[in-house]
């Protein structure tokens, strides 16, 4: 395995990846107007991908492809589509997030090489072993951990012969990648579908502590963090910015090019970044890295910081001051920028000529000689020029059907293509009336198509398998809810229904509670939070190992990888996004999982066409508190204040603040921080959708109620056996039960079940 430092840059459209390369760039991530995170970018045609793909390489310089958006069921065959196109690239990997391209890859297109997204949210050993189980190559690291934390990962990721990425400048996201849910619910617009509004950014009431904006993180620079980077053995560093354009790619990449070669060289750090604050910035923060989250990762301005600085820098004071320091900033800009253009201008992605040429006379083979002419990527107006010549293997004869110029154009005009542009046939030298077997002309196409693909052999398209909607497991839907407390054991003799005991996302080492509290009640079946990192996620996995469960519930992919290895039956929760059948196939086939929850971000029309795997369950939540984000950083500190200067160890299992934001507009939500939990933010309002019920009940198993009063913040707290029992009622068809669901939940939604992705 290669221990090389890449550095992975961002391009968003064809000009920042013209400057990502001559900035140094080893590699670059992009995406296409399709299954793709940034929407908000440029973005790539097909033809413009292929073409990149030849600039990049003759710079040596690897490309990488987004994919990384959860997929529809809908969307399957258009996926198809593009997976057989990008099978027959020179392609370098795609980036997913959607655990159903794994199977799909897996099985149909084993040449494309997967990387795993940051959306997947990795951030425990279980994970690793889970993505290295379904096939991915490499994996991006989640960007709150801190260096021990990925220099143990890596070093794991390393034995499986995996590598890993980390994010080292850019945007931060203050929620979990892949676990942020607050476009979706605000706007309908959503992050697991690159359509992120960035509500964290949004202006807010201003708080007790006296902000404006009390989710705005500055930017991530580890601009002098490279040789602890280095040391974690780290593979890759990855610059952030799909939707920058090419000038802020360029003086980034640069700065780290620099950056990076002076290390190797002398094993010594430059001194000076002031380039990286010449462009977009919030100001810059390497506190996730270092393990030290303080109330400096914020800034109460989400807009750019570059002029600040400047005049920080500067100690500008009078107008004068400062007006010649926005003259500065803006022709340093200037030079930068013109330097850009002449270092790009003759670089390009032009489509190859070919021209076919058709000779033979009777009694002589078939010849065809192609001539493919391509723009010289030099500093020069220079081409470049190759020639391919075939000849038939049987000689041309008379023929009543011959190879005239309308056959032979229609047989080779598929080369008119992503990467060649036909010019001309020419037929001047192919005798009239003769003709060869149609199968040899179909030979010498193939032949010719294996030496314009590089001589890779072309892979025929694979048609989607159809997928058969198995049986349901239940007979009838039947319920099932979740609690947090053990007080509310008692439901256990209102109901026949499954119970599901949420277990927090942090635990005190070696501690048995949870232990003790699972094995007196063994109606308890464990729900594993989404994000257990550390000592939690070994503490979670002891739970497993004590306990000895037979069912749990997952929404993280470590320990449904630990419970796959002990033979535990698993369900795969709602946070693991899953909208499609393929992922179902992924997690049964690969992880023995014998259940999902269906994601409630789509909708009825994306749900209906979802096909079970034989023996599998499918779940929906009905009613639940709506999670909009949850993070590793403080909501407190920029809200009602904390006197802690930073996040300590104990705030994790302590803290059980709560208190509320309201945006501009009115609208307020949760706060909530439960003992060993994440700090997380609700919608004001409550998730019912009664509809569900009535639509789906020959598709779902198990209709599922959350009853945890976590996120609920001053919302009255319900008659919980009432809600059992209305809920049990609707079940039975009794009509009576939605008026009474509807009076005791005053304030609900189910807009995401109408909406959808």
């Amino acid at each position: 395995m290669s221990r090389k430092i890449e550095l992975l840059a961002p391009g968003g459209d064809v000009e920042a990846i013209k400057a990502a390369i001559v900035a140094g760039a080893n590699a670059v991530y992009c995406g296409l107007d399709t299954f793709n995170a940034r929407n908000r970018a440029a973005n790539l045609s097909f033809d413009d991908l292929c073409g990149i793909l030849r600039l990049a390489h003759q710079f040596d310089c690897e490309v990488f492809l987004t994919i990384n958006v959860v997929i529809l069921e809908q969307e399957l065959p258009a996926l198809f589509k593009l997976l057989n196109q990008l099978v027959n690239t020179s392609l370098d990997g795609i980036i997913v997030q959607d655990l159903g391209l794994f199977n799909l890859v897996k099985k149909h297109f084993p040449t494309l090489d997967i990387h795993a997204s940051t959306q997947l949210t990795t951030h425990n050993e279980g994970q690793i072993l889970f993505l290295n189980k379904i096939g991915a190559s490499r994996v991006n690291l989640s960007r709150e951990l801190n260096l021990p934390e990925i220099a143990s990962l890596t070093a794991l990721a390393h034995q499986h012969d995996m590598l890993t990425e980390v994010f080292v400048h850019g945007s931060l996201c203050i929620a979990f990648s892949g676990q942020c849910y607050s476009s979706s619910v605000s706007v309908g617009n959503s992050g697991n579908r690159g359509r992120c509004s960035q509500a964290c950014r949004d202006e807010y009431e201003e708080t007790a502590a006296g902000n404006k904006y009390p989710l705005n993180l500055k930017d991530n620079s580890a601009y002098f963090d490279l040789p602890e980077l280095v040391e974690a053995q780290v593979d890759s560093l990855k610059i952030e910015g799909r939707i920058k354009g090419a000038h802020y790619v360029y003086t980034v990449v640069d700065s780290w090019r620099k950056q990076i070669n002076q290390f190797v060289e002398t094993g010594k750090l430059l001194d000076d970044d002031s380039n990286l604050y010449k462009v977009f910035n919030r100001d810059f923060t390497n506190s996730f890295l270092k393990g030290n989250l303080t109330k400096g990762m914020f800034i109460d301005n989400p807009r750019d910081n570059s002029v600040n600085h400047a005049i920080e820098q500067k100690n500008a004071i009078s107008v004068v001051q400062i007006q010649e320091v926005r003259q500065n900033l803006r022709a340093d800009k200037n030079e930068l920028g013109a330097s850009l253009e002449q270092k790009i201008q003759h670089l390009n992605i032009d489509k190859m000529s070919l021209t076919l040429t058709f000779s033979g006379t009777e009694g002589s083979p078939l010849t065809i000689k192609a001539g493919v002419t391509a723009k010289s990527n030099q500093l020069t107006e220079s081409t470049e020029s190759n020639e391919f010549t075939l000849h038939s293997d049987t000689k041309l004869r008379k023929s009543d059907m011959p190879l005239c110029a309308d056959v032979l154009e229609k047989r080779f005009r598929s080369f008119n293509d992503s990467n060649y542009i036909i010019q001309e046939y020419d037929f001047n030298q192919l005798a009239e009336n003769l003709s060869i077997p149609f199968k040899e002309l179909t030979s010498l196409k193939n032949r010719l198509a294996f030496l314009l693909n590089d001589s890779v052999e072309v892979i025929a398209p694979v048609e989607p398998p159809k997928l058969i909607q198995a049986e349901k497991v239940e007979d009838s839907p039947k319920l099932s809810l979740l609690i947090s407390d053990e007080k509310d054991a008692h439901l256990c003799d209102v109901t026949k229904a499954d119970i599901y005991f949420k277990l927090p996302e942090s635990f005190k080492k070696g501690c048995n509670k949870y232990i003790e509290l699972l094995q007196r009640n063994p109606r308890f079946i464990p729900w594993f939070p989404a994000v257990l990192i550390g000592k939690d996620y070994i503490e979670a996995v002891r739970i497993l190992e004590q306990v000895k469960p037979k069912r749990i519930v997952s929404n993280n992919t470590g320990v449904a990888y630990k419970a796959f290895e002990m033979g535990i039956d698993w369900i795969a929760g709602p946070f693991l996004n899953t909208t499609n059948s393929y992922a179902l196939l992924t997690m049964q086939e690969e992880l023995n999982c014998s259940g999902a929850f269906i994601s409630n971000e789509i909708n009825r029309m994306q749900i209906r066409n979802i096909k079970r795997p034989a023996g599998f369950k499918l779940l929906y939540s009905i009613y639940h508190p709506i999670l909009m984000m949850t993070s590793r950083q403080c909501f407190f500190q920029q809200t009602v204040g904390c006197n802690k200067p930073s996040i300590e160890d104990g705030c994790m299992l302590k803290c059980e603040k709560a208190t509320t934001i309201t945006n501009v507009k009115g609208i307020s939500f949760a706060v909530d921080k439960q003992k060993g939990g994440y700090p997380s933010i609700y919608n004001d309002e409550q998730f019912l959708n009664l509809d569900a019920i009535k639509d789906f009940s020959d598709l779902f198993d198990e209709f599922f109620i959350d009853l945890t009063d976590i996120g609920s913040g001053s919302k009255a707290k319900l008659d919980k056996i009432q809600l059992i029992e209305h809920f049990e009622n609707l079940l039975k068809g009794d009509e009576d039960a939605v008026s009474q669901l509807n009076t005791m939940v005053t304030l609900s939604t189910n807009a995401q079940y109408q909406q959808g992705l």
